[in-house]
């Protein structure tokens, strides 16, 4: 490793987190950055760059981008694929993007036009800490440290339930027996982001979990604090830059005030729905550019007004909404702070579907369907922590005319996953056992509408979809979402916000739950922090909201319906030996091959013995469940079989009582008389009822059909002989074969 430059100390700090040390690093690595940091936990370790662009984007929003890569040298493992090295990102480093930028976002500037990159390289992988955590301090720390005018610092946790105590920092297998999962992200004393799942947890300990958080965000701000201090201490003096950009001159803002205040004021009063509104303010707009156009034929100075119209009707109708609800205690569609949209729900739209949904709230829609296929349909996700499977697919969808706009289709973007990830999470606590349901389910939301909440949306519609295809959910699952608007320590919350209301407000609080409890959440504001007494006031009103939406779903279905579609496929699950999988799969997979050709169906075989049969006709799989059945059944000693005569032998006959199963009749044992040929008595083909005598142990079978002829004659005797075709007795012949092997 290279020293650190002269101009750059390295700084070291640590904090203890429970049994563990949560270090921070600076001036050893990526010091060309306009700040950089490692972060350690175990030996996780992740590398945040911050940089910010020399020159201002003409652009009328905050130019950020997260980046968050995993390396997959830092499990000390090689790339799958053909290329053997990383390519685009996967959801996990997605989510983990998104997770990074919710909690820095809000703290800078809103005048700040300078193109932003929060870099974060996972450089090192325990497989039991996670590094996504560990990236938002860092991020924070690196902004701190940089020349980016940025009002942090940041810091956050990851709490779990586990066994009835709240543990920070869980590890990976800890969060598999957790009953509530929640990354915490925030400022000293406020909160900024929540998110997590839980298995129907009640809002008390949700709130635990935030207070259990917030005082381990608390040390890891003053840890960044020091850190920065110490930096200063050692030389390195950093000037923050001017979040500066083009400004509204005053009298054009006065100018377009006058004319738009009162008709925005009076627009949002008139209960108009999304379209109703958007076309009043689009009128205001439309009025006063011509106004300006016209005025400009004697006045040229204003020629240029027209391009500061629309910021400032976007001002005004920010300032007027928000004015609306904290002092008249006003709602543009007219609600009360605590009402839901009108409901309404259709299913099922489409038979020929395994199960499907069009669930309404307001001017938001979702056709919500489920399919279900077999475990060979599970996705494999690869992750730094290895590959598993992942048997419940919830795919969110937001084409560009749900809201009235057209755009290409260029495949899900990170919003898309972001939802679809937060609504598989509110309803993945929900189903059943693997043992129990074991198909693969894949839910699709297509938002065909769009005015706020649609990922709410997609988790009720989720939850009628799968009750409608007959999954056996241990209960139904709502979802609403919760908004904000706060100023000067008054503040109002508001239930299942519209887009408007997401748009100018100061928090999106998406809660999904049961009757029971939580089972999804995430929370991102746009003001610095939120104590947790308004969360918990929120968590409240929540939890009311979805009881009232829970109440409407169960008047449409109130639990999943007894049988599956008759359109999905059956599924078996049988479990046999171990040492019979080779049976079962057979010479180069000769028996697996034969099941699927004759019967029409899938049959996947795991190691662990597990054997899943899948099919569109359920006959077909009746059958080649039993054949795999009598495939891997044992042969029982004293047990009578019918068996088919596969071969004649000298020495006797070689008969399939099961199917790959055969055993040995030797010619004194298939008759209570002598026998002189096997072929005077059986010939191929024939079936026989035979009575196993022995299994020995190697696994050949001693058969005999003398015992269910005369019961109790089991042995070599048995009088004499029957005469052959010629009239004659026989004997044994002289140096006939006694093995029970074939030849």
């Amino acid at each position: 490793m290279s020293e650190a430059s002269p101009s750059i100390q390295k700084i070291s700090l640590s904090e203890p987190v429970n049994d563990k040390i949560l270090t921070v690093q600076t001036g050893t690595l990526a010091k060309q950055a306009g700040g950089s940091v490692t972060v350690h936990l175990g030996d996780t370790a992740v590398l945040v760059a911050a940089t910010a662009a020399p020159t201002v984007r003409e652009v009328d929003f905050v130019p950020l981008t997260s980046e968050y890569r995993e390396r997959t040298y830092a499990a000390g493992r090689i790339p799958g694929g053909f290329f053997k090295r990383e390519t685009r990102p996967r959801d996990k480093e997605i989510l983990s993007s998104r997770l990074v930028d919710r909690p820095i976002r809000p703290l800078f500037p809103e005048t700040w036009r300078f193109e932003t990159v929060v870099y974060t390289l996972v450089l090192s992988h325990d497989a039991a800490n996670d590094a996504d955590v560990l990236a938002i301090t860092g991020a924070s720390a690196a902004l701190m440290l940089s020349d980016i005018p940025w009002n942090g610092p940041v810091s956050a946790t990851r709490i779990a339930l586990v066994d009835g105590a709240l543990l920070t920092f869980p590890t990976f297998e800890e969060r598999e027996r957790a009953e509530l999962e929640i990354v915490v992200a925030g400022k000293k004393g406020a909160l900024l982001m929540v998110e997590g799942t839980a298995r129907e947890i009640p809002e008390g300990l949700f709130i635990e979990a935030l207070e259990k958080a917030a005082a381990v965000i608390d040390r890891l701000c003053d840890l960044q604090l020091k850190l920065v201090a110490e930096s200063e201490a050692s030389g390195r003096k950093v000037t923050k830059r001017a979040a500066e950009h083009k400004t509204t001159p005053k009298p054009v803002e006065d100018y377009i005030t006058g004319k738009a205040l009162e008709p925005i004021k009076a627009a949002l009063r008139m209960k108009l729905d999304k379209y109703g509104l958007d076309k009043a303010i689009a009128d205001v707009r439309e009025r006063i550019s011509k106004e300006i156009e016209d005025s400009a034929a004697d006045h040229p100075d204003m020629k240029e007004w027209a391009s500061y119209v629309y910021p400032v009707v976007e001002d005004i109708l920010y300032r007027e909404s928000r004015a609306m609800a904290l002092n008249d205690r006003l709602r543009p569609d007219g609600r009360a702070f605590n009402e839901v949209r009108p409901i309404s729900i259709m299913l099922p739209i489409f038979e020929k579907l395994h199960g499907s949904v069009v669930f309404t709230r307001g001017q938001t829609q979702s056709l919500s369907t489920v399919t279900l296929g077999s475990p060979a349909d599970m996705q494999i996700m690869d992750v730094l922590e290895g590959e598993y499977k992942e048997r419940f697919l919830l795919h969110y969808n937001f084409p560009s005319f749900s809201v009235g706009e057209v755009k290409p289709e260029r495949g899900p973007g990170r919003r898309e996953i972001g939802h679809g990830a937060l609504a598989q999470r509110s309803l993945a606590p929900l189903l059943p056992p693997e043992e129990e349901f074991a198909y693969t389910i894949r839910v699709v939301s297509e938002i065909l509408e769009s005015n706020g909440s649609s990922s709410m949306a997609t988790v009720c519609g989720g939850s009628l979809a799968l009750f409608d295809a007959g999954v056996p959910m241990k209960a139904a699952c709502a979802g609403v979402a919760m908004g904000l608007v706060y100023e000067n320590g008054r503040y109002a919350i508001l239930t299942d916000i519209a887009g408007i209301e997401d748009h100018n407000g100061d928090m999106d609080f998406k809660v999904a739950g049961t009757e029971r409890g939580i089972t999804g959440f995430q929370m991102d504001m746009k003001v610095e922090g939120l104590s947790v007494a308004i969360m918990k006031e929120a968590l409240e009103q929540a939890r009311l909201g979805r009881l009232h939406i829970l109440g409407k779903m169960n008047e449409a279905i109130a639990k999943p319906r007894a049988q599956l579609s008759p359109n999905a496929p059956r599924l078996y699950r049988l479990h046999i030996p171990l040492d019979k999988i080779g049976a079962l799969i057979g010479p180069g997979g000769k028996n697996i091959r034969r099941l699927i050709e004759t019967y029409g169906v899938e049959v996947d075989v795991e190691d662990d013995g597990s054997v899943f049969i899948t099919g569109v006709d359920s006959d077909g799989c009746d059958k080649a469940k039993a054949e795999v059945e009598a495939l891997t059944i044992e042969a029982e000693v004293g047990k009578i079989y019918k068996g088919r005569v596969v071969s004649i032998k000298e020495f006797g006959a070689f008969v399939e009582i099961l199917p790959g199963k055969e055993g040995l009749l030797h010619i004194s044992q298939i008759d209570v008389q002598r026998v002189a040929r096997v072929e005077d008595v059986l010939k191929e083909g024939d079936e026989v009822e035979v009575k196993v005598l022995e299994v020995d142990n190697d696994g050949k079978i001693r058969l005999s059909r003398k015992a269910v002829l005369s019961p109790g004659s089991e042995g070599d005797g048995g009088g004499r002989a029957p005469r052959d075709r010629d009239g004659h007795r026989g004997g044994r012949r002289p140096g006939g074969p006694r093995s029970h092997s074939r030849r």
